[in-house]
């Protein structure tokens, strides 16, 4: 008797948790943005993600000073960070859209869907990246960690570590 609680409360836990994390990804402000030169842009209510990705790689390309010779293996980047961003913009539009007659089963679901999605993004990108972050220089490589180091933190949080 006493396992099936603990399970029980390991997954209301879990689900919880999975819950706070994915709201907290969603409502965090993007670096890209929060760092945009543009004040319109930092300023503005609802940025779409594929917005705010086409100001991060537009950042990266000059923070990791992308040479003509690396410039196939970025545009393979380039294209993952896309397409990841338009799959999860629509995603956020849906639940967005249907937020007042979900049920919290349906909540969860959502949430799911979106934490998941995120995951398989990640896990795209990496592969793309893995090739173009081997053929860069010391340098580069030494920008890409510190840029990817850092990725989603503030500039508070990230001098306070």
């Amino acid at each position: 008797m006493k396992r099936i609680a603990c399970q029980f409360n390991y997954l209301t836990a879990l689900a919880v948790a999975v819950v706070f994390l994915t709201f907290m990804v969603l409502v965090s402000p993007s670096p890209s943005r929060a760092a945009s030169p543009d004040p319109g842009m930092a300023s503005a209510g609802k940025v779409s993600k594929v917005d705010r990705v086409e100001a991060r790689i537009k950042e990266l390309q000059t923070k990791l000073k992308i040479t003509p010779a690396q410039k196939e293996l970025w545009n393979n980047v380039t294209q993952v960070m896309r397409d990841n961003a338009k799959t999860m913009d629509a995603l956020v539009k849906a639940r967005s859209e249907e937020a007042s007659t979900m049920t919290a089963v349906d909540s969860l679901k959502s949430y799911g869907e979106i934490v998941e999605t995120h995951s398989d993004g990640i896990r795209k990108f990496i592969s793309v990246f893995e090739p173009l972050y081997a053929g860069m220089s010391d340098a580069q490589k030494k920008n890409a960690d510190t840029l990817f180091r850092h990725h989603g933190r503030t500039k508070s949080k990230a001098k306070g570590k």
